[in-house]
């Protein structure tokens, strides 16, 4: 009898070196364990890798931009939700081949829609001198070779924004009879604009209209 009772006290003596051993082996394994030096109130993070740090991409069409027209693209970008400057650009150039053959061609209809007034005017007077002496243009758009942004503003809820133009074009001018009188089809010639678009921002209408002309 009193070999069974040591039996069952060594028994219970191991059971417990055991469980000692094991059990806490086993919570070490579920539940990480806090190290020296590390919070007790947040665990520390071990990341396999260092993060990268997200930054925002600078929009390639803000390269070179000077400081003060970014500000101001941004000031318009703020007052209107709708504004994204990569469409402006994709919208401006279509306006720019648009506003040059509709002024070739003496189409009036679509330089009201395409200019403001001061503008509009401007083209027309010289539509209806070149009409009186019996001329013609025959110009070619070949291509735009850059579109830059050269300035920007925002007074009050009207937007303004110039962009430099360099385009190639091929510029005839022919007389009443077809006679060409100036330019050849043959050599492409440089040209450098700068055209300023408005838009009062809080119109409706998301159309820019052609503010101003210059030579750039």
């Amino acid at each position: 009898m009193l070999e069974i009772v040591l039996l069952a006290m060594v028994a219970a003596f191991l059971g417990l070196r055991l469980y000692s051993v094991l059990g806490r082996r086993a919570e070490q394994e579920e539940e990480p364990v806090p190290q020296r030096f590390e919070s007790d109130e947040k665990p520390a993070l071990r990341p396999t890798a260092a993060p990268v740090p997200t930054v925002a991409p600078r929009p390639v069409e803000l390269e070179g931009v000077m400081p003060a027209v970014e500000r101001a693209l941004r000031d318009i970008a703020s007052a209107d939700g709708k504004f994204n400057l990569a469409q402006f650009l994709d919208g401006a150039r279509g306006a720019y081949r648009m506003v040059l053959e509709a002024f070739w061609k003496g189409d009036r209809e679509t330089l009201r829609e395409l200019c403001d007034d001061d503008v509009y005017a401007g083209f027309i007077a010289a539509i209806d001198a070149r009409d009186a002496a019996g001329e013609t243009m025959d110009n070619t758009l070949i291509r735009i070779e850059e579109t830059r942004i050269h300035s920007a503003s925002l007074d009050g809820k009207t937007a303004r924004i110039a962009l430099l133009f360099v385009a190639d074009i091929a510029a005839v001018t022919r007389d009443k009879d077809g006679n060409v009188i100036a330019g050849s089809l043959d050599d492409a010639i440089e040209s450098r604009d700068v055209w300023t678009f408005s838009r009062n921002v809080s119109a409706r209408d998301p159309n820019w209209l052609l503010d101003e002309t210059d030579e750039g």
